[in-house]
């Protein structure tokens, strides 16, 4: 998640940190999964991430998935 500094110096937390901006890395379609491997952050959508999953996770020191957004509601 990431967090913001309001003007009253209060925190603001967003909902979510990956955006459209961020792109899969190993197809280039949106990333809804951010895993962090050896101080490096891979990006991947929900279809390589869930590829990846296994083997990712054992050596991931971080794991940040949105994919529950795809199932939601405009």
């Amino acid at each position: 998640m990431t967090t913001l500094t309001t003007p009253n110096d209060t925190a603001a937390v967003l909902e979510y940190r990956l955006s459209a901006a961020d792109r899969c890395d190993s197809c280039g379609a949106q990333a809804y999964i951010a895993a962090e491997v050896n101080g490096s952050e891979l990006l991947f959508c929900a279809h390589h991430g869930r590829k990846y999953e296994e083997k990712l996770r054992a050596v991931a020191t971080t794991w940040h998935d949105e994919t529950a957004r795809l199932s939601e509601a405009d």
